[in-house]
This record gives C-alpha cells, structure tokens and sequence, in this order.
C-alpha cells in the first residue's frame, strides 16, 4: 500500500546538493544524449531543457550558441539555475512552471527532459498532458528528448535504503515501491552540517511510471512520430546502481504542418 504523500516541499534541499549527488549519473547521461542527439544538435538554434533543475544543461546549450530556455516547478531550482547562468556569463531565461501546463515565448527546436524528470509528474495521467504541452513548445519539425524510469528500475532499485556521504551532508535514502501501480517514493533524511553541529532536514522524491506503449500513445496523440527509444545499457558498463532496462531514452519528432 503506497504511504500517503508527505506533506513537505519536495527539492528544497535536494537542489542544494542536486549537482553533488548527481555527479556520477553524468558521464552516462552525456553519453547517451550525445550519442541521441548526434550531429542533429549542430542545426539546432533555440532548445529548452524541461525539469531542468540547477541548469546544467541549458548553460551548456547557451554556451553552444543556441538560444536557450529552462523550466522547473521548484522555485529552489529555479533560483539556482539562474545564478549559475549569471556565473557562466551565458543568457538563459528560465521559467517557473509545470511542466503538464508550461508555456515558452516562442517554440523551439529542441525539447529535453533527463534525469528521469518526467517521473517526478505527480500522476500517471500527467505523461498525456506533458506530452501535449510538449508538443506545443516545439516548432513542426523540432524533437522532444527525455529519459525515464522503467518499471524494472522500480522494482529493483526503488526498494532499499541508500547512504550517501559528502563532505558536510551525509543523505539516507529510504525507498519504496507499489509496482502494481506503477509508483515508487524515496523518503530521504538529510543530515548537515552547520559549524560543529548536524541539524537533519526531511524530504519526500515520489515517481511514476510507464510502459512503453503508455509512452508511445501518449506521444502519437500529441502529434509526434519517429518515435525511437534506447536502453540505458548500451552506455553504461558495470554501474553500481543502474542496470540495463532500468531506464529508457527516447526521441520524438512533432509531426511537420501541425
């Protein structure tokens, strides 16, 4: 039975650390958008990286050139996507919103959502309304890139309690999953350090999931076609955590003369 949703404001502290304790997901998820991506990314002039957190990869399509937007929900993320902006020297707007419900200045060439951000919808029926909204952010013709979390990776990663330590916060991630239905949660403890004390902080991460063919239909339905998908195994090689079927990434192309 799926504990009731915790009543604290997810990604306060997560986005404080996000970069920290997301270092060594990176190697392969550059990886695999490089490999995704290929020569494609060269003729794209205006992007948009969606859940896109502190902004890591909006800064690096700023930096490229490519005019460049970046949305997320949480005010903390979105606080420090902009001054790390401002830090890299490099114009990127981000906007506050949902990404079921967003809406850029002008449509773009590329959409992306990684790390498993699209998860992170509070519903199974938000991937129709993030696939929709989507689909009117990108010109005819422009891509949506993303990953997910399968529900293999639920099953067999989202049931243990993990630690993690660094210099000044050590994390213990407590997991759980209801694979019937498709969801999984991460009750995390916090403990940081504040001078010679550890003050502890609490945090709630929920995900969702969906078959392939929910992902599929969900994206015809918004107007996509050339719907490809790769599995995470053919960019990782003896990850600690991550195994192959446990994530997927696909590119979808909108539809030209919608």
């Amino acid at each position: 039975m799926r504990p009731a949703r915790a009543d604290f404001p997810p990604y306060r502290w997560l986005a404080l650390y996000y970069d920290r304790l997301l270092a060594g997901h990176v190697p392969w998820m550059d990886n695999a958008r490089k490999h995704v991506l290929g020569k494609f990314i060269d003729k794209v002039e205006s992007a948009c990286d969606l859940g896109c957190g502190t902004g890591t990869l909006a800064i690096e399509f700023a930096r490229k050139g490519i005019k460049a937007y970046g949305v997320d929900l949480s005010p903390a993320m979105c606080r420090l996507a902009r001054a790390k902006a401002r830090e890299a020297g490099v114009k990127v707007r981000i906007v506050r919103a949902d990404m079921r419900g967003f809406e850029l200045p002008e449509p773009v060439d590329l959409l992306t959502c990684q790390a498993d951000a699209l998860n992170h919808v509070p519903s199974k029926a938000g991937l129709v309304q993030v696939a929709r909204a989507a689909s009117g952010a990108l010109r005819p013709g422009g891509h949506f890139y993303f990953d997910v979390n399968t529900r293999l990776a639920f099953k067999e990663c989202w049931t243990h309690t993990w630690w993690l330590e660094e210099p000044g916060v050590v994390v213990a991630m407590r997991n759980g999953n209801d694979y019937a239905h498709d969801c999984a949660w991460s009750d995390i403890e916090w403990f940081i350090q504040e001078g010679q004390l550890w003050r502890r902080h609490h945090e709630r991460v929920e995900e969702v999931c969906w078959s392939g063919a929910e992902i599929r239909r969900a994206l015809r339905g918004a107007g996509f076609d050339r719907i490809r998908a790769w599995d995470v195994g053919r960019f990782i090689k003896d990850h600690p955590i991550v195994r192959p079927g446990h994530r997927t990434f696909y590119l979808a192309r909108k539809r030209k003369g919608l």
